[in-house]
């Protein structure tokens, strides 16, 4: 399982499109940026700072295939990216974002999937 931190109003975009297509950082960069359970709160502090109303989509990635790469990124760490619209039949669910009272982010993942 990967995740996508979205804004929620682009998610309703791409549930009506049946696909996502990608943020516009993903559209300039030509793929579509996700992180792992580990990753995904730094992801949220790093590139969400400030915001509100996002969402954590869960994602399966064996639906994906040979599109999604894992390349180094931040850290030299390996992210996943993928090199196609992303299909609403590999979605596991999209669940809201809250900020906590010190402005982080508290993402909706389940405990036994992730230490963040």
């Amino acid at each position: 399982i990967i995740y996508k931190i979205t804004p929620a109003e682009d998610w309703k975009k791409a549930e009506k499109l049946g696909v996502f297509t990608g943020a516009p950082i993903d559209v300039c960069d030509g793929f579509i940026h996700f992180s792992t359970a580990s990753q995904a709160r730094e992801t949220a502090a790093k590139h969400f700072a400030g915001q509100e109303d996002l969402l954590l989509v869960a994602v399966e990635t064996e639906n994906l295939g040979a599109n999604l790469k894992w390349e180094k990124s931040r850290n030299d760490e390996l992210f996943p990216h993928l090199y196609s619209v992303l299909p609403m039949s590999a979605i596991l669910w999209a669940k809201a974002i809250t900020v906590a009272p010190d402005g982080s982010h508290k993402l909706p993942l389940d405990s036994s999937q992730t230490d963040v």
